[in-house]
């Protein structure tokens, strides 16, 4: 199939625009069923990625005393930014995360190369910006199946290793919460309420 019908490309249109950053008010008490946290990993693994590596490992997270001690550092590290972002009164009410709310949580690791790969003897970075690319498919396919997902930034990767024991062959690129939601607001939440303004494709496009 060299191309997709109309009706397709509006699809993926519409689950592209309609992709959020949930947080944990929005998260529902609702079970995602294995099998369609298959087809969110299986839409993970279909992604690109440098040499064929494949370099991303998805651990899944249920166990709530690793998920309190992963929120306390959350909590800890909030601290610091509530600091640097003082002067702004939007702050103090953003909420961030959805690490207790959410149906589980993934931990998407970068596994570091044992070998050459192809592609990557140049630039190093480009095995991390792979497991990049099957985090954005496995965010795509989660809307599409009215699951939302958020990726928690505020946390020290050394530590969220340490709470879920993974060793140094591996990278912590993202934490995720995942889960059903109450709804998906019709504009980021962000640019809802003025931290950020939508750029145009003007802003973007250098000739």
């Amino acid at each position: 199939m060299n191309k997709f019908n109309k009706k397709a490309i509006s699809s993926l249109k519409a689950i592209i625009s309609s992709r959020r950053d949930i947080r944990g008010n929005r998260f529902l008490d609702k079970k995602i069923d294995d099998k369609i946290l298959n087809e969110l990993l299986e839409a993970a693994n279909n992604a690109p990625s440098v040499g064929f590596s494949q370099p991303w490992k998805f651990i899944i997270i249920e166990d709530n005393k690793k998920r309190e001690k992963i929120y306390k550092n959350f909590q800890k590290e909030n601290k610091k930014a509530k600091e640097i972002f003082k002067t702004n009164e939007i702050y103090p009410n953003l909420k961030l995360e959805g690490i207790k709310e959410s149906y589980l949580n993934i931990a998407v690791l970068y596994e570091k190369p044992k070998k050459d790969i192809l592609g990557q003897t140049t630039q190093k970075k480009v095995g991390e910006y792979s497991v990049v690319c099957a985090i954005q498919n496995f965010w795509l396919m989660a809307r599409a199946y009215g699951i939302g997902v958020g990726w928690v930034s505020i946390l020290k990767p050394k530590k969220i290793k340490k709470i879920l024991d993974i060793n140094d062959d591996y990278k912590l690129i993202a934490y995720l919460t995942v889960g059903y939601v109450k709804e998906f607001l019709d504009e980021p939440e962000l640019k809802k309420i003025g931290w950020e303004k939508k750029k145009t494709l003007k802003e973007i496009k250098k000739l």
